[in-house]
Protein backbone atom coordinates (compact mmCIF):
# COMPACT_ATOMS: atom_id res chain seq x y z
CA UNK A 1 0.00 0.00 0.00
CA UNK A 2 1.45 3.26 -1.02
CA UNK A 3 1.63 6.02 1.35
CA UNK A 4 -0.93 7.98 -0.56
CA UNK A 5 -3.65 5.04 0.10
CA UNK A 6 -2.01 4.13 3.46
CA UNK A 7 -4.45 5.63 6.77
CA UNK A 8 -3.26 8.07 9.27
CA UNK A 9 -2.82 6.46 12.46
CA UNK A 10 -4.01 8.83 14.83
CA UNK A 11 -3.07 9.08 18.94
CA UNK A 12 -5.77 12.29 20.55
CA UNK A 13 -4.70 13.25 23.70
CA UNK A 14 -7.15 15.39 25.72
CA UNK A 15 -10.87 14.94 25.37
CA UNK A 16 -12.28 18.28 26.20
CA UNK A 17 -14.38 20.11 23.93
CA UNK A 18 -11.76 20.52 21.43
CA UNK A 19 -9.90 17.19 21.79
CA UNK A 20 -13.40 15.33 21.22
CA UNK A 21 -14.48 17.09 18.27
CA UNK A 22 -11.11 16.46 16.58
CA UNK A 23 -11.54 12.78 17.84
CA UNK A 24 -14.97 13.01 15.91
CA UNK A 25 -13.83 14.29 12.95
CA UNK A 26 -10.92 11.23 12.35
CA UNK A 27 -13.57 9.03 13.62
CA UNK A 28 -15.72 10.18 10.47
CA UNK A 29 -12.76 10.38 8.08
CA UNK A 30 -11.90 7.34 6.24
CA UNK A 31 -8.27 8.59 5.71
CA UNK A 32 -7.38 8.30 9.45
CA UNK A 33 -7.36 5.75 12.11
CA UNK A 34 -7.79 6.25 15.70
CA UNK A 35 -4.93 4.63 17.56
CA UNK A 36 -5.65 5.83 20.86
CA UNK A 37 -7.02 8.45 23.33
CA UNK A 38 -5.37 9.96 26.22
CA UNK A 39 -7.24 11.67 29.10
CA UNK A 40 -5.10 12.17 31.96
CA UNK A 41 -8.50 12.30 34.12
CA UNK A 42 -9.37 8.76 33.15
CA UNK A 43 -12.78 10.27 32.13
CA UNK A 44 -14.79 8.22 29.32
CA UNK A 45 -15.03 9.60 25.98
CA UNK A 46 -18.86 9.92 24.23
CA UNK A 47 -20.39 6.79 23.09
CA UNK A 48 -19.13 7.28 19.70
CA UNK A 49 -15.78 7.03 20.88
CA UNK A 50 -16.17 4.46 23.28
CA UNK A 51 -14.11 1.53 21.65
CA UNK A 52 -11.04 3.40 21.32
CA UNK A 53 -8.21 2.23 23.64
CA UNK A 54 -7.96 4.76 26.38
CA UNK A 55 -4.70 5.43 28.01
CA UNK A 56 -4.54 8.41 31.19
CA UNK A 57 -0.67 8.11 30.56
CA UNK A 58 0.92 10.55 27.29
CA UNK A 59 4.25 9.29 27.25
CA UNK A 60 2.89 5.29 28.02
CA UNK A 61 0.27 5.44 25.11
CA UNK A 62 2.96 7.28 22.42
CA UNK A 63 4.88 4.60 22.89
CA UNK A 64 2.70 1.67 23.03
CA UNK A 65 0.79 2.73 19.83
CA UNK A 66 3.52 4.56 17.95
CA UNK A 67 1.12 6.82 15.93
CA UNK A 68 1.89 8.39 12.68
CA UNK A 69 0.03 11.83 13.98
CA UNK A 70 -0.74 13.33 17.27
CA UNK A 71 -3.33 15.68 18.02
CA UNK A 72 -3.20 17.64 20.96
CA UNK A 73 -6.10 19.24 22.47
CA UNK A 74 -4.75 19.36 26.10
CA UNK A 75 -4.13 22.85 28.15
CA UNK A 76 -1.74 25.24 27.05
CA UNK A 77 0.90 24.36 29.42
CA UNK A 78 1.44 20.88 27.95
CA UNK A 79 1.22 21.64 24.21
CA UNK A 80 4.63 22.34 23.71
CA UNK A 81 6.24 19.52 26.00
CA UNK A 82 3.69 16.97 23.82
CA UNK A 83 4.51 18.20 20.92
CA UNK A 84 8.21 18.09 21.08
CA UNK A 85 7.52 14.24 22.50
CA UNK A 86 5.42 13.21 19.49
CA UNK A 87 7.58 14.88 16.60
CA UNK A 88 10.80 13.31 18.03
CA UNK A 89 9.17 9.46 18.28
CA UNK A 90 8.09 10.39 14.16
CA UNK A 91 4.81 11.65 14.59
CA UNK A 92 3.23 14.35 12.70
CA UNK A 93 1.60 16.59 14.82
CA UNK A 94 -1.73 18.58 15.29
CA UNK A 95 -1.67 21.25 18.07
CA UNK A 96 -4.45 23.33 19.44
CA UNK A 97 -4.16 26.77 19.49
CA UNK A 98 -1.97 28.51 21.03
CA UNK A 99 1.15 26.82 20.14
CA UNK A 100 2.85 27.13 23.75
CA UNK A 101 2.80 29.10 26.77
CA UNK A 102 5.35 31.27 25.92
CA UNK A 103 7.20 32.24 22.98
CA UNK A 104 10.21 30.54 23.45
CA UNK A 105 8.73 27.31 23.83
CA UNK A 106 6.71 28.09 20.45
CA UNK A 107 10.12 28.68 18.95
CA UNK A 108 11.51 25.48 20.43
CA UNK A 109 8.18 23.59 19.01
CA UNK A 110 8.17 25.01 15.04
CA UNK A 111 12.29 24.32 15.46
CA UNK A 112 11.91 20.20 16.21
CA UNK A 113 9.28 20.05 13.58
CA UNK A 114 11.92 21.82 10.85
CA UNK A 115 14.58 19.83 12.30
CA UNK A 116 13.04 16.23 11.71
CA UNK A 117 10.95 16.79 8.91
CA UNK A 118 7.42 16.88 10.84
CA UNK A 119 4.25 18.31 9.52
CA UNK A 120 3.13 20.76 12.42
CA UNK A 121 -0.62 22.01 11.79
CA UNK A 122 -2.17 24.30 14.63
CA UNK A 123 -5.53 24.96 15.28
CA UNK A 124 -6.38 27.87 13.78
CA UNK A 125 -10.35 27.03 12.96
CA UNK A 126 -11.14 30.77 11.32
CA UNK A 127 -8.39 29.78 8.42
CA UNK A 128 -11.39 27.22 7.56
CA UNK A 129 -14.65 29.26 7.90
CA UNK A 130 -16.03 30.43 4.84
CA UNK A 131 -16.82 33.81 6.32
CA UNK A 132 -13.81 34.80 8.06
CA UNK A 133 -11.79 33.82 4.41
CA UNK A 134 -14.50 35.72 2.89
CA UNK A 135 -14.05 39.09 5.61
CA UNK A 136 -9.76 38.95 4.83
CA UNK A 137 -10.51 38.83 1.26
CA UNK A 138 -12.84 41.32 1.33
CA UNK A 139 -10.52 43.69 3.60
CA UNK A 140 -7.42 42.76 1.49
CA UNK A 141 -9.63 44.01 -1.59
CA UNK A 142 -9.86 47.43 0.08
CA UNK A 143 -6.50 48.17 0.99
CA UNK A 144 -4.92 49.86 3.74
CA UNK A 145 -4.08 50.91 6.24
CA UNK A 146 -6.74 49.09 8.41
CA UNK A 147 -8.76 49.71 11.91
CA UNK A 148 -9.14 46.17 13.31
CA UNK A 149 -11.98 46.17 15.82
CA UNK A 150 -12.62 42.48 17.13
CA UNK A 151 -13.55 40.74 20.56
CA UNK A 152 -15.05 37.31 21.96
CA UNK A 153 -16.43 38.24 25.37
CA UNK A 154 -18.11 35.33 26.43
CA UNK A 155 -20.86 35.37 29.78
CA UNK A 156 -20.13 31.65 30.88
CA UNK A 157 -21.19 30.35 34.04
CA UNK A 158 -22.12 26.69 35.48
CA UNK A 159 -19.12 24.00 33.15
CA UNK A 160 -18.27 26.69 30.94
CA UNK A 161 -16.98 29.22 33.59
CA UNK A 162 -15.65 25.99 35.25
CA UNK A 163 -13.10 25.70 32.34
CA UNK A 164 -12.40 29.71 31.65
CA UNK A 165 -10.88 29.05 35.66
CA UNK A 166 -9.30 26.02 34.91
CA UNK A 167 -7.76 27.50 31.49
CA UNK A 168 -6.42 30.97 33.19
CA UNK A 169 -4.39 29.03 35.54
CA UNK A 170 -2.31 28.71 31.87
CA UNK A 171 -3.34 31.71 30.09
CA UNK A 172 -5.55 34.93 30.23
CA UNK A 173 -8.44 35.15 27.98
CA UNK A 174 -6.66 37.85 25.90
CA UNK A 175 -3.99 35.02 24.86
CA UNK A 176 -5.94 32.07 24.52
CA UNK A 177 -8.68 34.09 22.57
CA UNK A 178 -6.64 36.47 20.73
CA UNK A 179 -4.19 34.33 19.01
CA UNK A 180 -7.35 33.87 16.66
CA UNK A 181 -8.26 37.31 16.13
CA UNK A 182 -4.32 38.64 15.90
CA UNK A 183 -3.98 36.16 13.36
CA UNK A 184 -6.74 37.02 11.14
CA UNK A 185 -5.50 40.64 11.34
CA UNK A 186 -1.59 39.92 10.28
CA UNK A 187 -3.38 37.77 7.05
CA UNK A 188 -5.45 41.12 5.81
CA UNK A 189 -1.91 43.21 6.27
CA UNK A 190 0.93 42.11 5.63
CA UNK A 191 2.95 44.82 7.73
CA UNK A 192 5.17 44.02 10.45
CA UNK A 193 3.54 44.74 14.32
CA UNK A 194 5.39 47.74 16.17
CA UNK A 195 4.05 47.88 19.44
CA UNK A 196 1.18 46.95 21.71
CA UNK A 197 -0.41 47.83 25.15
CA UNK A 198 -2.45 46.28 27.24
CA UNK A 199 -4.93 47.54 29.83
CA UNK A 200 -7.24 44.01 32.26
CA UNK A 201 -9.14 44.28 35.33
CA UNK A 202 -9.86 41.32 37.59
CA UNK A 203 -13.31 41.24 37.69
CA UNK A 204 -13.99 37.57 40.23
CA UNK A 205 -12.97 36.44 43.47
CA UNK A 206 -13.06 33.29 42.01
CA UNK A 207 -9.67 33.49 40.17
CA UNK A 208 -5.83 34.29 41.39
CA UNK A 209 -5.20 37.75 42.46
CA UNK A 210 -2.70 37.83 39.94
CA UNK A 211 -4.71 37.37 37.52
CA UNK A 212 -7.45 38.80 35.37
CA UNK A 213 -10.84 38.02 33.10
CA UNK A 214 -10.98 41.02 31.38
CA UNK A 215 -8.13 42.40 28.87
CA UNK A 216 -8.26 44.44 26.00
CA UNK A 217 -5.34 45.24 23.90
CA UNK A 218 -4.26 47.84 21.64
CA UNK A 219 -1.23 46.92 18.69
CA UNK A 220 -0.11 49.08 15.87
CA UNK A 221 2.24 47.91 12.39
CA UNK A 222 4.47 49.35 10.16
CA UNK A 223 2.10 50.83 7.73
CA UNK A 224 -0.60 52.75 10.10
CA UNK A 225 -2.49 50.15 11.16
CA UNK A 226 -3.85 49.50 14.06
CA UNK A 227 -5.78 46.95 16.13
CA UNK A 228 -8.24 46.67 19.23
CA UNK A 229 -9.11 42.90 20.42
CA UNK A 230 -11.23 42.55 23.84
CA UNK A 231 -11.93 39.43 25.49
CA UNK A 232 -13.81 39.00 28.90
CA UNK A 233 -15.04 35.85 30.74
CA UNK A 234 -17.11 35.06 33.31
CA UNK A 235 -21.18 35.69 34.80
CA UNK A 236 -20.51 39.16 35.03
CA UNK A 237 -19.80 39.71 31.07
CA UNK A 238 -22.69 41.53 29.35
CA UNK A 239 -23.84 40.16 26.12
CA UNK A 240 -24.54 43.49 24.64
CA UNK A 241 -21.18 43.50 22.50
CA UNK A 242 -19.62 39.80 22.67
CA UNK A 243 -19.17 39.56 18.96
CA UNK A 244 -17.26 43.05 17.25
CA UNK A 245 -15.65 41.79 13.79
CA UNK A 246 -15.00 45.08 11.69
CA UNK A 247 -12.10 45.49 9.58
CA UNK A 248 -11.80 49.84 8.26
CA UNK A 249 -10.07 50.81 5.71
CA UNK A 250 -9.98 54.49 3.88
CA UNK A 251 -12.16 52.88 0.94
CA UNK A 252 -14.98 51.53 3.27
CA UNK A 253 -15.15 48.77 5.91
CA UNK A 254 -16.14 45.20 6.09
CA UNK A 255 -17.80 43.60 8.83
CA UNK A 256 -19.29 39.91 10.05
CA UNK A 257 -23.00 40.59 11.67
CA UNK A 258 -24.21 37.43 13.85
CA UNK A 259 -27.43 36.19 14.61
CA UNK A 260 -28.71 38.73 16.67
CA UNK A 261 -30.17 35.77 18.67
CA UNK A 262 -26.78 34.40 19.14
CA UNK A 263 -25.16 33.96 22.92
CA UNK A 264 -21.88 34.19 23.71
CA UNK A 265 -21.51 30.75 25.63
CA UNK A 266 -22.37 28.72 22.36
CA UNK A 267 -18.99 27.92 20.73
CA UNK A 268 -20.94 27.76 17.37
CA UNK A 269 -21.71 31.10 17.82
CA UNK A 270 -18.12 32.45 18.23
CA UNK A 271 -17.53 31.64 14.35
CA UNK A 272 -20.88 32.05 12.91
CA UNK A 273 -22.36 34.77 10.64
CA UNK A 274 -25.60 35.92 9.76
CA UNK A 275 -24.17 38.08 6.69
CA UNK A 276 -21.37 40.07 5.80
CA UNK A 277 -21.86 44.03 4.95
CA UNK A 278 -19.56 45.79 2.72
CA UNK A 279 -19.56 49.60 3.28
CA UNK A 280 -18.22 51.70 0.47
CA UNK A 281 -16.68 55.60 1.43
CA UNK A 282 -16.74 56.81 -2.22
CA UNK A 283 -19.39 60.19 -2.04
CA UNK A 284 -20.43 61.91 -4.99
CA UNK A 285 -20.12 65.93 -5.58
CA UNK A 286 -22.87 66.54 -2.85
CA UNK A 287 -21.29 64.61 -0.42
CA UNK A 288 -23.60 61.46 -0.41
CA UNK A 289 -22.47 57.45 -0.64
CA UNK A 290 -22.25 56.75 -4.38
CA UNK A 291 -23.07 52.98 -3.67
CA UNK A 292 -25.64 51.80 -0.84
CA UNK A 293 -23.65 48.97 1.58
CA UNK A 294 -24.09 45.80 -0.09
CA UNK A 295 -24.53 42.47 1.93
CA UNK A 296 -23.75 39.03 1.09
CA UNK A 297 -25.42 36.91 2.98
CA UNK A 298 -23.38 33.51 4.21
CA UNK A 299 -25.91 30.90 4.24
CA UNK A 300 -25.06 27.05 5.09
CA UNK A 301 -22.41 28.14 7.90
CA UNK A 302 -20.42 25.56 9.50
CA UNK A 303 -21.08 24.55 12.70
CA UNK A 304 -18.22 23.76 15.35
CA UNK A 305 -17.83 20.42 14.58
CA UNK A 306 -17.71 20.82 10.77
CA UNK A 307 -14.98 23.15 11.26
CA UNK A 308 -12.97 20.44 13.06
CA UNK A 309 -13.17 18.07 10.30
CA UNK A 310 -12.53 20.73 7.83
CA UNK A 311 -8.93 21.55 10.03
CA UNK A 312 -8.52 17.13 10.11
CA UNK A 313 -9.33 17.35 6.65
CA UNK A 314 -6.71 19.98 5.84
CA UNK A 315 -4.22 18.18 8.41
CA UNK A 316 -4.46 15.07 5.95
CA UNK A 317 -3.33 17.12 2.80
CA UNK A 318 -0.65 18.31 4.54
CA UNK A 319 0.69 14.87 5.12
CA UNK A 320 -0.74 12.92 2.02
CA UNK A 321 0.51 16.19 -0.44
CA UNK A 322 3.23 17.08 1.38
CA UNK A 323 2.39 20.91 1.80
CA UNK A 324 4.81 23.84 2.89
CA UNK A 325 3.83 24.30 6.63
CA UNK A 326 6.45 27.46 7.26
CA UNK A 327 4.35 29.92 6.76
CA UNK A 328 1.44 28.50 8.95
CA UNK A 329 4.06 27.82 11.31
CA UNK A 330 5.50 31.10 11.11
CA UNK A 331 2.11 32.84 11.98
CA UNK A 332 1.16 31.06 14.98
CA UNK A 333 4.57 32.38 16.39
CA UNK A 334 3.75 35.78 15.48
CA UNK A 335 0.53 35.69 16.72
CA UNK A 336 1.41 34.04 20.23
CA UNK A 337 4.05 36.64 20.86
CA UNK A 338 1.76 39.37 19.69
CA UNK A 339 -0.85 38.31 22.62
CA UNK A 340 2.20 37.43 25.18
CA UNK A 341 3.59 41.03 24.57
CA UNK A 342 -0.51 42.73 25.34
CA UNK A 343 -0.38 40.13 28.69
CA UNK A 344 3.43 41.85 29.58
CA UNK A 345 2.21 45.18 29.12
CA UNK A 346 -0.70 44.67 30.99
CA UNK A 347 1.43 43.34 33.96
CA UNK A 348 4.37 45.95 33.74
CA UNK A 349 2.20 48.43 32.86
CA UNK A 350 3.49 50.13 29.67
CA UNK A 351 3.42 49.65 25.97
CA UNK A 352 5.80 46.43 24.97
CA UNK A 353 7.60 47.07 21.15
CA UNK A 354 7.53 44.08 19.22
CA UNK A 355 10.44 42.54 17.50
CA UNK A 356 12.98 42.89 20.19
CA UNK A 357 13.02 39.32 20.77
CA UNK A 358 10.93 36.66 22.82
CA UNK A 359 8.42 37.79 25.51
CA UNK A 360 8.34 35.88 28.34
CA UNK A 361 4.96 35.22 30.46
CA UNK A 362 4.14 35.24 33.84
CA UNK A 363 4.58 31.04 34.41
CA UNK A 364 6.82 29.68 31.33
CA UNK A 365 5.98 26.17 30.47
Amino acid sequence: MTDQARTVRVLVVGLGTMGESHALAYHTNPGFEIVGLVNRSGRAPSEVLSNYPLFTDFEKALSAVEPDLVAIATYPDSHASYAISAMETGAHVFLEKPIAANALDAHRVVEVAERHGRKLVVGYILRHHPSWVRLIDEARALGGPYVFRLNLNQQSFAETWEAHKNLMQSLSPIVDCGVHYVDVMCQITDAKPVSVRGMGVRLSQEIAADMYNYGHFQVIFDDGSVGWYEAGWGPMMSETAHFVKDIVSPNGAVSIVPDPAADSQSIDNHTKASHLQLHNAALDKDGNFVKADHVIAMESEPGHQELCDRQQAFMLRAIKDDLDLSRHMRDAVQSLEICLAADESIRIGHEIMLNKGAVRPKNPA
